[in-house]
């Protein structure tokens, strides 16, 4: 296959379906998404063959727990995804709504109208939920959007593109509004991220080097995050059983996610009856622990923690615990060693838990919750596109908002300017 040949092809007809999108209903979109969605209904059978292939293949290449778990399409995840689609299809359509509109001295009304961002490259792996994640909110968006998923999930992600396709022509929309690139080859990714005349934004979901990658070598603006290195931080002021709850969910619920749990803080107030409890909850389950001194003294079996430990993101039964003096200390460790992904702390403290949201700079800060509800789908977003740590253009769960732009609008009736 002639790469550039073939992505430039690709470029230039989801550049057309763009402008098509942009101009679609509401209606047509929300009949195109619920077209989709009865496709994948019908295509359970066949999507879940197509999943086996990639598993069996992944399995074969040696690839870790954590990835076959991302890979994985079991029949809970595909009515998640289902769901999802039935979300974004109930959402208010953003395209088109004026806000902020006001009249000037001059005489004309000046307001915001927002507008898609035309196309939106995707490069994500392993996870094929994402196909039809990113083609509902970019659809219901008004944008085209070009999927590079990994080679990985490829059989997968082919399944899930087809009966998008059959969606979209139901609807009378363009099937090139939704292209899911039918190679693996990597020079794919170098074109995609380097062809600013046909995509406009990037979206990578993927490991580390992946998303560096293309920090580094993109041409077009580029939506990410690099790490979920998240915590939880349990308060001198907590309810201790809600506090061992929460912390072990955001553990244990499902380890290779970005909003899992990576270092767990303890006020030392209360670290003796928390970790006590805590720490072999966390080690029946199959978690190893790496704390510090204190830690280590107060749950047998905890092996030391390096400084390299407070900076990594998992992805494992690995859990990083330390002891702090309180609640400042807390901010601190997080705001050094943290990804601005999500933080959590567990307190009763009304005025430690305002503090905490307003100090810790983070995308996701929460209160007496589990770092797993920072989701899209979790959000009422209906599904995300992903999570930007970023300041722009962007920040936390990408849903639909954060696939548009805006352009001031200026309403008049004859005005000059004098």
């Amino acid at each position: 296959m002639n790469i550039p040949q073939y992505m430039a092809d690709v470029g230039a007809r989801a550049r057309a379906a763009s402008r098509r999108l942009a101009a679609a209903s509401t209606a047509d979109k929300n009949a195109a998404l619920e077209a989709i969605a009865a496709a994948l209904e019908a295509d359970r059978g066949p999507l879940m063959d197509a999943n086996v292939r990639d598993l069996e293949a992944g399995r074969a290449k040696g690839l870790d727990a954590a990835l076959l778990d991302r890979l994985e399409l079991t029949a809970q995840r595909i009515d998640t995804m289902l769901e999802g689609l039935g979300q974004v299809t109930s959402l208010p359509d953003p395209i088109g709504g004026i806000f902020d509109l006001s009249y000037r001295p001059s005489g004309i009304q000046v307001g915001r109208m927002r507008v898609p961002l035309g196309v939106v490259g995707i490069i994500y792996e392993s996870r094929p939920n994402v196909t039809a994640d990113a083609a509902a909110l970019c659809l219901k968006s008004g944008n085209a959007t070009v999927l590079r998923g990994g080679s990985e999930a490829f059989h997968s992600n082919q399944a899930i593109a087809g009966a998008i396709h059959r969606g979209l022509e139901a609807a009378g929309l363009p099937a090139d509004a939704v292209q899911v690139l039918d190679t693996t080859d990597r020079a794919a990714v170098g074109a995609m991220i380097t062809m600013p005349e046909a995509i406009d934004v990037i979206i990578p979901r993927g490991g580390k080097g992946l998303i560096e990658r293309i920090s580094r070598d993109a041409r077009v603006p580029v939506i990410k995050h690099l790490d979920g290195n998240c915590h939880v931080y349990v308060d001198g002021d907590a309810d201790l059983e809600k506090a061992i709850q929460v912390a072990f969910n955001a553990k244990t619920q499902r380890y290779g996610t970005c909003n899992t749990m990576e270092t767990l803080l303890v006020a030392e107030d209360v670290a003796q009856p928390v970790l006590g409890e805590l720490g072999p909850m966390l080690q029946e389950k199959g978690v190893e622990l790496r704390g510090c001194a204190t830690t280590c003294r107060l749950v047998a079996g905890t092996t030391t923690a390096t400084e390299e430990d407070w900076d990594t993101e998992y992805l494992a039964p690995i859990l990083a615990i330390r002891v702090v003096k309180d609640l400042g200390e807390a901010i601190d460790h997080i705001n050094r060693h943290g990804s601005a992904h999500t933080d959590t702390i567990v307190t009763e403290n009304y005025s430690h838990a305002r503090r905490f949201l307003r100090e810790v700079d983070s995308s996701s800060v929460m209160v007496n919750a589990s770092t797993r509800f920072a989701d899209g789908f979790e959000y009422g977003l209906g599904a995300e596109i992903g999570i930007s740590t970023d300041k722009f253009h962007a920040r936390g769960p990408v849903g639909l908002e954060g696939l548009t732009s805006v352009k001031f609008v200026v309403l008049g009736d004859g005005h000059i300017r004098r």
